[in-house]
């Protein structure tokens, strides 16, 4: 399977693979950021996190990337990091599905539209990718917003495990394909 794009450029952000030079500042942006996504983000639990912990973590993410697998992304403004992003492999082997949080200082900026709406574009441009999902938790609303927004369909809820302790256990799932996906609307 070939490799994901490293450097991905939206509107306003650019996306780009975490490297071990970004330790620091991953580090900096959950920390001021862990009290605004305890609530939804399982990957908190792990926090705080050492250095060569979180050097750990960049290294297997670039192993999976390079294998073909799922990539994560940092989401910057110039030098300023607004939050994290990725495309996974969850859905099978024509799917990809689309994760992201904001760092709380960035929250209600379309930030988190901006990358989803670049990322299925990108996503749906892959050979053998027909179909891109999202999928939050039903108590979740700011991540619901997203699909919404971009007008992916309402594929339905599921029971799921509870990850974190806002989750009421719901899983919502979103999707769209080449022949739905007509790109952000007008201003997004």
């Amino acid at each position: 399977m070939p490799v994901l794009p490293e450097l991905v450029v939206c509107h306003r952000l650019t996306l780009r693979r975490w490297v071990r030079d970004d330790v620091a500042m991953l580090r900096t942006a959950i920390e001021q950021s862990a009290e605004h996504l305890r609530p939804w983000m399982p990957f908190i639990n792990h926090e705080p996190m050492s250095d060569d912990d979180r050097t750990a973590l960049i290294d297997g993410w670039e192993r999976d990337w390079r294998r073909g697998g799922d990539i994560v992304y940092g989401m910057f403004a110039d030098d300023t990091v607004v939050g994290g992003c990725g495309l996974h492999h969850r859905g099978g082997p024509d799917t990809l599905e689309i994760g992201y949080w904001v760092h709380v200082d960035h929250v209600r900026c379309g930030y988190a539209r901006e990358v989803a709406a670049r990322l299925t574009t990108l996503a749906l441009g892959r050979p053998g990718i027909t179909r891109v999902e999202i999928h939050h938790d039903a108590a979740n609303r700011a991540s619901r917003r997203v699909p919404e927004a971009l007008g992916f369909q309402f594929d339905g809820e599921q029971p799921d495990e509870r990850v974190a302790p806002a989750e009421i256990g719901v899983d919502v799932g979103w999707s769209t394909t080449a022949s739905t996906w007509s790109g952000p609307p007008v201003g997004g």
